[in-house]
């Protein structure tokens, strides 16, 4: 028979790999001689709290080991670990791979015979360019005043073999575009100005891993919950707020309904160049707006991108990560990502010029008070003042090479948005980074919480600068 005395003696004690505890305290709970407690220093490997074991007091009862959540953290012997960070695409060391590396299967241009005009609201047109583009999978949150584009897609897809999710929140909803995206799938959301907000970190990882993505925004009143009229507020988050890091992402600038079709196909092309997400930046009024639309002579067929997780044989050495734990391997990932934004900024650049060649006066605005500007300029020139409209279709990057030979001679600018100077920002920063100095006076017409600027409001404005009656 084995004494108590020794067989107490027998018991292995707790042997503690500090750099795996997280300091949860279930052990100092389980503990009956209330021999563990926390240390007074952090762990630098671990940057945790962890705890210390009195081994005078210890009975070897095991109770702790039980307790401990953590596979590695409290063992009944001594083991010797090399404890270090390791990144995704490292840690299981050479990845399965296929016989042949993963192939490229290209998209496939589809002629569409020449169809009558449609006569369809801005968000359905969205939608309709989506589904000619080849997007079949959507995901999103019903949220005013986009729900309608999310509506059509739900009555579309299921008969085009296609997926619908309406996910239980916005959060959700950028999830599941990364893992679609992430197969190399054409995926998208409608959303609206505070479900974009929500969306603002899984639009970091998507950018961080570079996966494909569309959202269309139709940008409502704020800050809050604000209304769901027109505005132009969400601006400054698209062009500079995508979620933490170094982030850019190409950001399109609709004026119709004409243009949510043009530029949500584009969206899907642009998307999956750059491996990156795509924003169409719309607002309340032209997600509403009903208006003549004419449809491309051609759709898209997608092929599969050679980089897709897409879960075949062929594919399965591609890793989809955002994840840089070594600080060098990190600042060489955002260097490409750095590189691809420039070259963005050098092919990317769009604008629409009106009357704006030989302008004295230009009028610089997007999306629905562009509209407003189009008929103050025609009014204006018929007064003889030499005024034009300047209308940057990409918002990011702003289209500054379109603008720069438009400066010389040129008395001044005029802002017209429906924000409070966030597409001015983008002007004055796209102006300032190419110093350009000196450049006419900026000046600014502006509305806030879905109200617009007026034909009327622009002509007097200009007509007051000028000094010239009407």
């Amino acid at each position: 028979m084995i004494s108590l005395k020794k067989d107490l003696k027998s018991r292995p004690k707790p042997f503690l790999l500090a750099e795996y505890c997280k300091g949860c305290g279930r052990c100092i709970a389980a503990c009956p001689k209330h021999c563990i407690e926390y240390s007074n220093e952090v762990n630098p490997v671990s940057g945790y709290v962890p705890v210390v074991i009195d081994y005078s007091v210890c009975n070897g009862c095991g109770l702790c080991l039980l307790a401990c959540p953590e596979p590695y953290g409290l063992m009944p012997e001594n083991r010797k670990y090399e404890f270090q960070l390791t990144d995704p695409a490292k840690q299981f060391g050479p990845r399965p791979t296929a016989e042949t590396e993963p192939r490229e299967i290209p998209d496939q241009v589809i002629p569409l015979p020449e169809t009558e005009p449609l006569v369809v609201k801005g968000t359905y047109a969205a939608a309709i360019g989506a589904l000619l583009a080849g997007c079949r999978h959507f995901f999103g949150y019903p949220i005013t005043p986009s729900t309608e584009g999310a509506e059509l897609m739900a009555k579309v897809l299921p008969h085009l073999d296609g997926v619908f999710v309406q996910a239980v929140s916005e959060v959700a909803t950028v999830n599941h575009i990364y893992g679609c995206g992430g197969t190399g799938l054409r995926c998208m959301t409608f959303t609206s100005s505070p479900g974009f907000s929500l969306m603002l970190e899984g639009i970091s990882y998507l950018i961080g891993a570079e996966v494909p993505g569309v959202f269309v925004n139709v940008m409502r009143g704020g800050p809050g919950l604000g209304n769901i009229a027109p505005e132009q507020g969400d601006i400054k988050l698209a062009c500079r707020g995508l979620g933490h890091g170094n982030t850019h992402a190409l950001v399109l600038a609709p004026a119709d309904p004409q243009e949510m079709l043009d530029l949500t196909m584009l969206a899907f092309e642009l998307s999956f160049r750059y491996r990156n997400p795509v924003i169409v930046l719309g607002d309340g009024y032209l997600g509403q707006v009903t208006g003549r639309v004419k449809l491309p002579r051609y759709m898209i067929q997608p092929g599969l991108p050679s980089w897709a997780v897409y879960g075949d044989r062929e594919h399965r050495r591609n890793l989809i990560c955002s994840i840089h734990l070594s600080e060098a391997d990190l600042e060489a990932h955002n260097r490409r990502l750095v590189e691809k934004y420039r070259l963005m900024e050098e092919n990317e650049q769009r604008a629409d010029l009106y009357f704006a060649r030989d302008a004295e006066i230009l009028l610089v605005a997007s999306n629905t008070p562009s509209r407003m500007v189009r008929g103050a300029v025609k009014k204006l020139r018929d007064l003889g003042v030499k005024a034009g409209l300047f209308r940057p279709i990409t918002l990011w990057p702003f289209p500054i090479e379109h603008l720069k030979p438009l400066l010389p001679g040129m008395e001044r600018l005029i802002v017209v948005e429906a924000s409070n100077g966030q597409l001015e920002d983008e002007l004055r920063l796209a102006l300032g980074r190419e110093e350009i100095v000196p450049h006419p006076p900026i000046h600014h017409i502006r509305h806030y919480g879905g109200v617009l600027p007026q034909v009327s409001e622009i002509v007097q404005a200009v007509l007051e600068e000028k000094e010239v009656e009407p």
